[in-house]
């Protein structure tokens, strides 16, 4: 694998990462507002942070929607981000607390629980 080809002897902890995906998927589906917030956030400071770079204004209004597709897609994955880092301090807190056999079952019953309740969310706009 993976571990074998590297020179450097490291054991990745594949029941950490498992939970901590877990969780980072129940936050992201039960906080979704705030993941398209900062997906927002991110894609106008990328849009900023690009438009400082060039200095004509033909040159910036030339290539500006394949730019802004580009940034969009960053700003989609780096918005993972946030969740991931809360996902395993989460999963860390819970496998302190009660074991890691717990911690993957609590992940996945956050997982379906925020699920359930991003349907009834989306289901109750539709309706509105």
């Amino acid at each position: 694998m993976l571990t074998e080809m590297l020179p450097l002897g490291f054991e990745l902890n594949t029941i950490a990462i498992a939970g901590a995906s877990l969780w980072s998927l129940a936050l992201y589906l039960g906080f979704s507002p705030v993941s398209e917030w900062v997906m927002q956030q991110l894609n106008r400071w990328f849009n900023f942070a690009e438009r400082s770079l060039y200095t004509s204004q033909s040159e910036f209004e030339k290539t500006k929607k394949a730019r802004e597709s580009q940034n969009a897609f960053y700003a989609s994955l780096f918005s993972i981000v946030p969740f991931l880092v809360i996902g395993a301090l989460l999963n860390w807190g819970v496998e302190i607390s009660l074991g890691r056999s717990w911690a993957i079952s609590m992940g996945i019953l956050a997982c379906i629980g925020s699920g359930v309740y991003e349907l009834g969310r989306r289901d109750g706009q539709s309706s509105d």
